[in-house]
């Protein structure tokens, strides 16, 4: 059973895939987009669909830090919409505060050089939003 793990921006999509089990997130690829004109990276989504064959997609989901939905979380809820009405998959939504400053955390303690970090942040903010949600399923 696994799992697919969005970290939506306006730019870029991080991607990450759980584990057959569902137990561990892996970082796939960031995908650039252009909200602005429309490009939204469904077409690569859909094939990483089709190679992983995920049961439903987890979307991390900014909220402000009082809880309330602002902007930003009102597009990846509608990303979510327009995924699932192209693939029929089911989508939850995960509080994705501060996922971007753990993943940037991550990548310090990892000692990556600021350059990298800023190619691989998305991908890394995607796989603790995929793992903080496995790890509630436990």
């Amino acid at each position: 059973m696994r799992i697919l793990g969005l970290d939506v921006g306006s730019k870029t999509v991080g991607v990450a895939v759980s584990d057959e089990m569902g137990w561990t997130a892996q970082g796939l690829e960031t995908i650039k987009i252009d909200e602005a004109i429309k490009n939204l990276g469904f077409k690569r989504l859909k094939q990483i669909i089709a190679e992983y064959k995920p049961e439903k997609v987890v979307i991390g989901l900014p909220k402000n830090m009082n809880g309330s939905i602002g902007p930003r979380g009102e597009a990846s809820k509608h990303y979510g919409e327009m995924l699932t009405a192209k693939t029929g998959l089911p989508i939850v939504y995960w509080d994705e505060r501060l996922s971007t400053v753990a993943a940037e955390r991550i990548l310090l303690s990892a000692d990556v050089s600021r350059k990298k970090r800023k190619q691989v942040i998305d991908k890394m903010a995607a796989v603790v939003i995929l793992q903080g949600y496995l790890d509630s399923q436990q």
